[in-house]
């Protein structure tokens, strides 16, 4: 999955495949998360919010099933 990168201090790039609902989320540190069956309407907030880490949290951690790449 293509990721592009984004703006914030703990989320380095984020990915979407609209036709399998994917997010990808590559931290930083290192880490990648790939979230199931999010909107594409929650991706688009997700690269247009202020803040890339508090919409992460507040929007997706713990609201979509996952797993650890």
């Amino acid at each position: 999955m293509k990721r592009i990168p984004v703006q914030s201090s703990s989320v380095a790039e984020v990915g979407y495949d609209p036709q399998q609902m994917l997010l990808e989320v590559a931290f930083r540190k290192g880490d990648v998360y790939r979230y199931f069956d999010v909107p594409e309407s929650v991706y688009q907030e997700l690269i247009r919010s202020g803040s890339v880490g508090k919409f992460l949290n507040s929007r997706v951690r713990n609201k979509y099933r996952y797993t650890k790449l």
